[in-house]
Protein backbone atom coordinates (compact mmCIF):
# COMPACT_ATOMS: atom_id res chain seq x y z
CA UNK A 1 0.00 0.00 0.00
CA UNK A 2 1.15 3.54 -0.72
CA UNK A 3 2.87 4.70 2.52
CA UNK A 4 1.11 8.08 2.49
CA UNK A 5 -2.27 6.35 2.31
CA UNK A 6 -1.25 3.84 5.00
CA UNK A 7 -0.40 6.67 7.39
CA UNK A 8 -3.81 8.27 6.88
CA UNK A 9 -5.58 4.93 7.37
CA UNK A 10 -3.57 4.17 10.54
CA UNK A 11 -4.72 7.49 12.02
CA UNK A 12 -8.38 7.10 11.01
CA UNK A 13 -11.24 5.32 12.76
CA UNK A 14 -14.18 5.95 10.44
CA UNK A 15 -13.21 5.48 6.78
CA UNK A 16 -15.64 5.45 3.86
CA UNK A 17 -14.66 4.39 0.35
CA UNK A 18 -16.45 5.73 -2.72
CA UNK A 19 -15.57 3.96 -5.97
CA UNK A 20 -16.36 4.00 -9.67
CA UNK A 21 -15.70 2.03 -12.85
CA UNK A 22 -11.92 2.12 -12.37
CA UNK A 23 -12.26 -0.32 -9.46
CA UNK A 24 -13.94 -2.91 -11.71
CA UNK A 25 -11.77 -2.45 -14.82
CA UNK A 26 -8.92 -4.05 -12.89
CA UNK A 27 -11.09 -7.18 -12.70
CA UNK A 28 -11.28 -7.08 -16.53
CA UNK A 29 -14.75 -5.55 -16.60
CA UNK A 30 -14.56 -2.89 -19.33
CA UNK A 31 -16.13 0.51 -18.77
CA UNK A 32 -18.97 0.76 -21.29
CA UNK A 33 -18.38 4.55 -21.38
CA UNK A 34 -14.77 4.12 -22.54
CA UNK A 35 -13.68 4.89 -26.10
CA UNK A 36 -13.72 1.20 -27.06
CA UNK A 37 -17.11 0.76 -25.38
CA UNK A 38 -18.57 3.68 -27.32
CA UNK A 39 -17.02 2.42 -30.56
CA UNK A 40 -18.35 -1.12 -30.13
CA UNK A 41 -21.86 0.12 -29.36
CA UNK A 42 -21.91 2.41 -32.38
CA UNK A 43 -20.51 -0.30 -34.66
CA UNK A 44 -22.98 -3.03 -33.71
CA UNK A 45 -26.09 -1.08 -32.73
CA UNK A 46 -25.60 2.38 -34.24
CA UNK A 47 -26.43 3.91 -30.86
CA UNK A 48 -24.60 5.14 -27.77
CA UNK A 49 -24.47 3.02 -24.58
CA UNK A 50 -26.26 5.82 -22.72
CA UNK A 51 -29.19 5.61 -25.15
CA UNK A 52 -29.42 1.82 -24.98
CA UNK A 53 -29.21 1.84 -21.19
CA UNK A 54 -32.02 4.37 -20.81
CA UNK A 55 -35.46 3.65 -19.42
CA UNK A 56 -37.06 4.82 -22.67
CA UNK A 57 -34.98 2.40 -24.74
CA UNK A 58 -35.74 -0.45 -22.33
CA UNK A 59 -39.47 0.11 -22.79
CA UNK A 60 -39.42 0.69 -26.57
CA UNK A 61 -36.69 -1.70 -27.75
CA UNK A 62 -36.62 -4.44 -25.13
CA UNK A 63 -35.11 -7.14 -27.34
CA UNK A 64 -32.16 -4.95 -28.36
CA UNK A 65 -31.76 -3.72 -24.76
CA UNK A 66 -31.30 -7.27 -23.45
CA UNK A 67 -28.96 -8.20 -26.29
CA UNK A 68 -26.73 -5.23 -25.45
CA UNK A 69 -27.10 -5.64 -21.67
CA UNK A 70 -26.25 -9.35 -21.57
CA UNK A 71 -23.25 -8.95 -23.88
CA UNK A 72 -21.77 -5.79 -22.40
CA UNK A 73 -22.64 -5.55 -18.72
CA UNK A 74 -22.53 -9.16 -17.53
CA UNK A 75 -19.15 -10.68 -16.64
CA UNK A 76 -19.78 -13.85 -14.67
CA UNK A 77 -16.09 -14.86 -14.67
CA UNK A 78 -14.91 -11.62 -13.01
CA UNK A 79 -13.21 -11.96 -9.63
CA UNK A 80 -12.42 -9.36 -6.93
CA UNK A 81 -9.08 -7.61 -7.41
CA UNK A 82 -6.54 -6.18 -4.97
CA UNK A 83 -8.66 -3.09 -4.26
CA UNK A 84 -11.80 -5.12 -3.44
CA UNK A 85 -9.81 -7.40 -1.14
CA UNK A 86 -8.04 -4.52 0.63
CA UNK A 87 -11.35 -2.79 1.32
CA UNK A 88 -12.91 -5.99 2.69
CA UNK A 89 -9.89 -6.43 4.99
CA UNK A 90 -10.15 -2.80 6.18
CA UNK A 91 -13.83 -3.32 6.99
CA UNK A 92 -13.04 -6.54 8.87
CA UNK A 93 -10.44 -4.64 10.93
CA UNK A 94 -13.09 -2.08 11.96
CA UNK A 95 -11.46 0.87 10.19
CA UNK A 96 -13.70 1.00 7.12
CA UNK A 97 -17.39 1.61 7.86
CA UNK A 98 -18.91 1.60 4.36
CA UNK A 99 -18.26 1.12 0.67
CA UNK A 100 -20.25 3.28 -1.75
CA UNK A 101 -20.04 2.09 -5.33
CA UNK A 102 -21.27 3.14 -8.75
CA UNK A 103 -20.54 -0.38 -10.02
CA UNK A 104 -23.19 -3.04 -10.53
CA UNK A 105 -21.09 -6.21 -10.51
CA UNK A 106 -21.33 -7.28 -6.85
CA UNK A 107 -17.54 -7.78 -6.57
CA UNK A 108 -17.24 -5.85 -3.28
CA UNK A 109 -19.58 -8.34 -1.60
CA UNK A 110 -17.82 -11.24 -3.31
CA UNK A 111 -14.56 -10.02 -1.74
CA UNK A 112 -16.19 -9.97 1.70
CA UNK A 113 -17.43 -6.40 2.14
CA UNK A 114 -20.65 -6.28 4.17
CA UNK A 115 -21.82 -2.65 4.30
CA UNK A 116 -22.08 -1.74 0.61
CA UNK A 117 -24.26 0.99 -0.87
CA UNK A 118 -24.84 0.13 -4.55
CA UNK A 119 -25.91 3.48 -6.00
CA UNK A 120 -26.70 2.03 -9.43
CA UNK A 121 -28.07 -1.34 -8.29
CA UNK A 122 -26.75 -4.80 -9.13
CA UNK A 123 -26.81 -7.20 -12.08
CA UNK A 124 -27.15 -10.02 -9.54
CA UNK A 125 -30.71 -8.96 -8.64
CA UNK A 126 -33.58 -8.98 -11.12
CA UNK A 127 -37.27 -8.51 -10.49
CA UNK A 128 -40.55 -9.08 -12.29
CA UNK A 129 -42.09 -5.78 -13.37
CA UNK A 130 -45.54 -7.33 -12.92
CA UNK A 131 -45.54 -9.30 -9.65
CA UNK A 132 -42.26 -8.20 -8.04
CA UNK A 133 -40.79 -11.71 -7.82
CA UNK A 134 -36.97 -11.62 -7.59
CA UNK A 135 -34.75 -13.75 -9.82
CA UNK A 136 -30.98 -14.25 -9.83
CA UNK A 137 -28.55 -13.58 -12.66
CA UNK A 138 -28.50 -17.20 -13.84
CA UNK A 139 -32.26 -17.02 -14.33
CA UNK A 140 -32.20 -14.11 -16.80
CA UNK A 141 -29.16 -15.51 -18.63
CA UNK A 142 -30.93 -18.86 -19.16
CA UNK A 143 -32.57 -18.66 -22.60
CA UNK A 144 -35.20 -21.21 -21.54
CA UNK A 145 -36.71 -18.43 -19.40
CA UNK A 146 -36.66 -15.95 -22.27
CA UNK A 147 -38.79 -15.02 -25.26
CA UNK A 148 -36.62 -13.43 -28.00
CA UNK A 149 -33.95 -12.86 -25.36
CA UNK A 150 -36.35 -11.10 -22.99
CA UNK A 151 -36.53 -12.86 -19.58
CA UNK A 152 -40.03 -13.70 -18.40
CA UNK A 153 -41.15 -14.45 -14.85
CA UNK A 154 -41.83 -18.11 -14.05
CA UNK A 155 -44.51 -17.05 -11.59
CA UNK A 156 -46.67 -14.71 -13.69
CA UNK A 157 -45.08 -14.34 -17.14
CA UNK A 158 -44.16 -10.68 -16.65
CA UNK A 159 -40.94 -9.10 -17.94
CA UNK A 160 -38.00 -9.54 -15.58
CA UNK A 161 -35.94 -6.32 -15.32
CA UNK A 162 -32.43 -6.01 -13.90
CA UNK A 163 -32.33 -4.19 -10.55
CA UNK A 164 -30.03 -1.65 -12.17
CA UNK A 165 -30.62 2.10 -12.33
CA UNK A 166 -31.01 3.02 -15.99
CA UNK A 167 -30.50 6.48 -17.44
CA UNK A 168 -33.65 8.60 -16.79
CA UNK A 169 -34.37 6.59 -13.61
CA UNK A 170 -33.90 7.98 -10.10
CA UNK A 171 -31.40 6.54 -7.65
CA UNK A 172 -32.89 4.64 -4.72
CA UNK A 173 -33.68 7.11 -1.90
CA UNK A 174 -32.77 4.75 0.96
CA UNK A 175 -29.45 3.88 -0.67
CA UNK A 176 -28.60 7.54 -1.28
CA UNK A 177 -29.53 8.57 2.27
CA UNK A 178 -27.43 5.75 3.71
CA UNK A 179 -24.46 6.76 1.58
CA UNK A 180 -24.82 10.43 2.56
CA UNK A 181 -25.03 9.53 6.26
CA UNK A 182 -21.91 7.38 6.03
CA UNK A 183 -19.95 10.18 4.33
CA UNK A 184 -21.13 12.78 6.85
CA UNK A 185 -19.90 10.62 9.73
CA UNK A 186 -16.54 9.70 8.15
CA UNK A 187 -13.21 11.10 9.31
CA UNK A 188 -11.56 9.90 6.07
CA UNK A 189 -13.12 9.62 2.61
CA UNK A 190 -11.19 7.64 0.02
CA UNK A 191 -12.44 8.08 -3.55
CA UNK A 192 -11.06 5.72 -6.17
CA UNK A 193 -11.48 4.78 -9.80
CA UNK A 194 -13.92 7.52 -10.68
CA UNK A 195 -13.60 10.74 -12.67
CA UNK A 196 -16.23 12.38 -10.42
CA UNK A 197 -18.22 13.76 -13.34
CA UNK A 198 -21.35 11.53 -13.23
CA UNK A 199 -24.12 13.10 -11.17
CA UNK A 200 -25.85 12.78 -8.78
CA UNK A 201 -23.25 10.34 -7.43
CA UNK A 202 -20.36 12.79 -7.88
CA UNK A 203 -22.22 15.32 -5.73
CA UNK A 204 -21.81 13.09 -2.67
CA UNK A 205 -18.37 14.57 -2.04
CA UNK A 206 -19.92 17.80 -0.78
CA UNK A 207 -21.31 15.99 2.27
CA UNK A 208 -17.83 15.19 3.56
CA UNK A 209 -16.42 17.42 6.31
CA UNK A 210 -13.90 15.04 7.89
CA UNK A 211 -10.11 15.26 8.17
CA UNK A 212 -8.76 13.49 5.08
CA UNK A 213 -10.01 13.49 1.51
CA UNK A 214 -8.03 11.01 -0.61
CA UNK A 215 -8.42 10.77 -4.40
CA UNK A 216 -6.99 7.79 -6.28
CA UNK A 217 -7.55 7.84 -10.04
CA UNK A 218 -5.40 7.39 -13.12
CA UNK A 219 -6.65 10.67 -14.57
CA UNK A 220 -7.08 14.12 -13.08
CA UNK A 221 -10.49 14.85 -11.50
CA UNK A 222 -12.26 18.20 -10.95
CA UNK A 223 -11.71 17.77 -7.19
CA UNK A 224 -7.94 17.12 -7.11
CA UNK A 225 -7.24 20.61 -5.75
CA UNK A 226 -9.55 19.99 -2.76
CA UNK A 227 -7.96 16.70 -1.69
CA UNK A 228 -5.43 16.15 1.09
CA UNK A 229 -3.82 13.34 -0.91
CA UNK A 230 -4.01 12.76 -4.67
CA UNK A 231 -2.54 9.64 -6.29
CA UNK A 232 -2.71 9.22 -10.07
CA UNK A 233 -2.23 5.48 -10.30
CA UNK A 234 -4.02 2.14 -10.39
CA UNK A 235 -6.40 1.73 -7.43
CA UNK A 236 -5.41 -1.92 -6.97
CA UNK A 237 -1.69 -1.09 -6.88
CA UNK A 238 -2.17 1.81 -4.45
CA UNK A 239 -4.34 -0.17 -2.03
CA UNK A 240 -2.57 -3.54 -2.30
CA UNK A 241 -2.01 -4.91 1.21
CA UNK A 242 0.83 -7.27 0.23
Amino acid sequence: MDPRLKEIIDNSNNIVFFGGAGVSTESNIPDFRSESGLYNAQQKYGRSPEEMLSHTFFVRHMETFYDYYKNNLIYTEAEPNRAHKALAALEASGKLKAVITQNIDGLHQKAGSKNVFELHGSVLRNYCTKCGQFHDLDYIMDESHCEKGIPKCSKCGGVVKPDVVLYEEALDDACMMGAIRAIQEADTLIIGGTSLVVYPAAGLIRYFSGNNLVLINKQVTPYDSQADLVIHDSIGKVMDLD
